[in-house]
């Protein structure tokens, strides 16, 4: 059909990435069919290109777009209706930067729904977004009661015998009774899944037979990922694809569980120059990723592109998938990967004060959302732990480092060295909320704590393992985090030494216990409440197979260690002592805070000096809240941090008259019992052991 002639820009709308000509890009249906609005300021010409719905090469009308305001080009046509299949061409000058190519056919960056008709050829699809949500709401769990369960959509259900095989691996799986019924045992209330946006496999993995199973790859920032709908929804097509995700959304909500999605707006699946074509290179490359002069790009995610949130349409671009999926998918949170990438500016360096940023917290379209920063990426000046600013929550890596060091490296360290490197206190700050890496105003919460996530070991391999052993992934052994702070107590990987597997269930209920009980949101990895192994694979993002799908057949040890689990989650629920929402402050009363003092093994309390004395590493942690919705709470928490067993006196609190035993990481079971201590009283405490208190 015709060629679009080029108009200059409209120069009425303002700048910014809240400028209205960028309001209702992709398509929207109205009487008579539907518009669609695409963004790019190098084109020189955008078609739209329909195409059959089923031999997707058969193009069977194309249309030209129009530039308007704000270089949006736009057609309107009664050819886009739910099931129609559709891609765009675009043409521009071959200046530095530009990658045009009018043979491509290219993905809409807003599309609902994609098909494929093979190998890197993708058609985007209207669909039907229609759904009944019966009532149902988004459940609003509390940031303090939050505790986040990060699972795999495919991993969590492939192998479950109470899910029926047709629902293995999907969507509706998830959602099933059985697994709800394990998210309400276990006392986690956020499912965070690792990505569900449309994603594809490199290249490179495919010719090792390899695939990319975490999705950290995504095509397109709307499209659910259709291969983890049910086969029925995928023969229906996308509309079905979209329907789904919205049905167990919906059934998570009715049972109180929210939903998170792991997110990768940092990067796309088109890779570095000379990648794949299918999108935002090819629609306007010079915008859309970041670059030099020369069109040479910089790379700061470590995967080939970055997206440049510098320019305001690709800024815009996140801040839509963010309302669509909060909105229309009713998601409760987003975790956003190597999101320091998405904060830099025009120059690519972070700044908190990003546009994009601070429209993401505070956004009416996403009013109560959880948002979470993987506070970092690769390039200069990517380490941003605590510098997000008021609104946001950030995975909190030297809580991860600090914690793996104290109950791992330096027990690992003591062994060599007869002591350990370091003294307490880094790990009592992590303990009480991180106070050294958030401000005041953003408070514990604005912690993420974690010690595994989906990259790195599992919970079972960090106390097994003392390297990575990455071989099957096809990299001889170079790809994966070389410092884990791992320890495997003795031997390497699987052993029948029932001493060291004694020592490495007692570490993982101590890294546990450390995680649950700690100030700021938990965040455990699924498989880690029954101890899973990748065989000491630090990086399974290759491997779609048992090796990374949850094995749901348990031994003793493993439905004790998930009793365990279940006891802490509930002990945190119970007691708000551990969960304040603000940091105290010294000789005032603070709401919601928890006043928090420290005594060593004697019952008095800590000195400088012990903090800091690597010969030192017990104390007892006494916090007492001061509640603004709940009762007074206080707990006891004793933590010894050597292989030495040591006998703890119980300190004297003003107005404490007994202490009530609530949990210890020594126990292979948790006990029932709550045994009464007296203040005073002698507690033997175990090597390297926990143990719980509710002071009263």
């Amino acid at each position: 059909m015709g060629i679009a002639l080029t108009a200059p820009a409209d120069p009425v709308h303002p700048p910014g990435l809240l400028n209205p000509a960028f309001d209702d890009l992709g398509v929207r249906l109205h009487d008579g069919g539907g518009t669609l609005r695409v963004w790019s300021q190098n084109a020189e010409a955008i078609e739209l290109v329909i195409c059959d719905e089923v031999d997707l090469d058969w193009v069977t009308d194309t249309l030209p777009l129009h530039r308007g305001a704000g270089d949006v080009w736009e057609v309107t046509t009664d050819l886009l209706r739910p099931g129609s299949r559709y891609a765009l061409r675009v043409s521009g000058s071959p200046a530095a930067g530009n990658t045009f190519n009018p043979a491509t056919l290219l993905i809409d960056p807003y599309a609902r729904g994609l098909v494929s008709g093979g190998f890197g050829d993708w058609r985007a699809t209207v669909v039907d977004e229609a759904f009944d949500w019966g009532g149902v709401v988004k459940p609003a769990v509390p940031l303090d009661r939050t505790v986040i369960y990060e699972g795999h959509v495919k991993g969590l259900t492939k192998r479950h015998p109470a899910v029926p095989p047709a629902l293995h691996g999907t969507y509706a799986g998830l959602a099933h009774p059985a697994m709800i019924e394990h998210f309400h045992a276990l006392g986690v209330t956020t499912i965070e899944l690792l990505p569900i946006h449309a994603f594809a496999s490199e290249p490179r993995l495919l010719q090792l037979g390899l695939d990319n199973y975490w999705g950290y790859n995504t095509l397109n920032f709307f499209t659910p990922h259709a291969a983890y709908a049910t086969a029925e929804a995928r023969r229906e097509g996308p509309s079905a694809v979209l329907r789904e995700v919205k049905g167990m959304v919906r059934l998570l909500h009715e049972a109180g569980l929210e939903v998170i999605l792991d997110v990768v707006y940092n990067h796309t699946a088109e890779e570095g120059l000379g990648g794949p074509r299918s999108s935002l290179r090819g629609i306007d490359n010079r915008h859309y990723y970041r670059q030099q002069e020369d069109g040479a790009y910089i790379d700061v995610t470590g995967c080939g592109n970055s997206l440049n949130t510098a320019t305001d349409a690709a800024a815009r671009l996140v801040l839509d998938s963010m309302r669509y999926w909060a909105t229309e998918v009713q998601i409760d949170g987003f975790r956003l990967d190597l999101a320091a990438t998405l904060g830099r500016d025009e120059t690519h360096r972070f700044t908190p004060e990003h546009p994009l940023l601070r429209t993401i917290v505070t956004d009416p379209q996403l009013a109560g959302v959880k948002t979470i920063a993987e506070p970092w990426d690769v390039g200069m000046g990517g380490w941003q732990t605590g510098n997000f600013g008021a609104g946001w929550h950030e995975w909190n890596d030297r809580y991860r480092d600090r914690v793996r060091n104290f109950w791992l490296s330096d027990v690992d360290y003591a062994r060599r060295a007869s002591t350990a490197p370091v003294g307490i206190g880094g790990f009592a700050t992590r303990l009480a909320g991180s106070s050294n890496t958030f401000s005041e105003e953003r408070g514990p919460l604005a912690s993420i704590n974690f010690v595994t996530a989906h990259d790195g070991f599992t919970l079972h391999d960090l106390v097994s393992y003392d390297v990575k052993h990455n071989l099957g992934n096809g990299e001889q052994n170079r790809d994966g985090a070389d410092t884990n702070r791992s320890f495997n107590h003795g031997a390497e990987g699987v052993t029948s030494d029932p001493r060291i597997l004694a020592t490495r269930r007692k570490a993982m209920r101590n890294l546990l216990g450390t995680l649950l009980l700690s100030a700021g949101i938990p965040m455990m990895t699924a498989g880690d409440e029954f101890g899973r192994t990748q065989r000491g694979n630090n990086n399974a993002y290759c491997h779609d197979s048992a090796l990374t799908w949850l094995d749901w057949n348990h031994e003793p040890w493993q439905r004790d260690l998930m009793a365990h689990v279940r006891r802490l989650t509930d002990l945190r629920r119970e007691n708000p002592a551990l969960r304040p929402i603000r940091f105290a402050r010294p000789d005032e009363t603070t709401p919601s805070a928890s006043v928090m003092d420290w005594y060593d093994e004697n019952g008095e309390m800590m000195s400088g000096e012990r903090w800091t004395n690597p010969a030192h590493r017990t104390l007892q942690y006494a916090a007492a809240s001061t509640p603004e919705t709940e009762a007074f709470n206080r707990i006891l928490l004793i933590v010894h941090g050597n292989e030495r067993p040591i006998d703890v006196a119980l300190p004297a609190i003003e107005g404490v008259t007994r202490f009530v035993s609530l949990w210890s990481s020594a126990e292979e079971a948790p006990s029932p019992a709550e045994p009464v201590h007296t203040p005073g009283e002698i507690i033997p405490m175990p090597a390297t052991s926990m143990h719980l208190f509710r002071a009263e």
